[in-house]
């Protein structure tokens, strides 16, 4: 399946930008650090380093969930039958892959809000539009990693 491939590569490419955005909030942190032991500390590392996380956060959310790296809780589901721990298993990517769309919508809506408005950080007055968008485009992708999920609980309640 062709759209399989591509699908995992561009989360696969998200993923990436959360690692670059990793690397970079610590190599931005140990420069501050040790310019300020210099008495030089670089201005607004701390608002770049929030900003960074938003990235890193944001795109780090599909290939977590492809991972099956989030939290999950089985105690009361591990004593259900399969049956029953499949059809939650549904629900629970139906309810994700809305709530993701809604924040995903949401995010675009507000980024779109700053972007008008011009609003940019204290410190370096940078924009912050751009960093409100990554956010609905990291959900975004959260959402069509659980449409996918749903779409194979869909497949295996109809085949089984």
């Amino acid at each position: 399946m062709p759209w399989k491939r591509r699908y995992l590569k561009t989360i696969g490419y998200a993923n990436y930008v959360a690692c670059a955005g990793i690397v970079a909030m610590m190599l931005l942190t140990c420069a501050d650090v040790l310019l300020r032991i210099a008495r030089h500390p670089i201005p607004g590392t701390y608002e770049v380093v929030g900003f960074l996380a938003t990235v890193v956060t944001a795109f780090a959310l599909g290939q977590t969930s492809v991972d099956r790296g989030h939290i999950a809780v089985e105690f009361f589901t591990s004593k259900l039958p399969v049956r029953w721990q499949t059809y939650i298993d549904g629900l629970e990517a139906a309810v994700g892959a809305a709530l993701s769309g809604l924040l995903a919508w949401q995010s675009a809506v507000y980024a779109r809000d700053l972007q008008a408005s011009g609003e940019v950080s204290l410190t370096l007055a940078m924009p912050i539009s751009p960093f409100a968008l990554g956010i609905a485009v990291g959900c975004a992708l959260l959402c069509c990693v659980l449409i996918v999920d749903f779409i194979r609980f869909v497949r295996r309640v109809v085949l089984s």
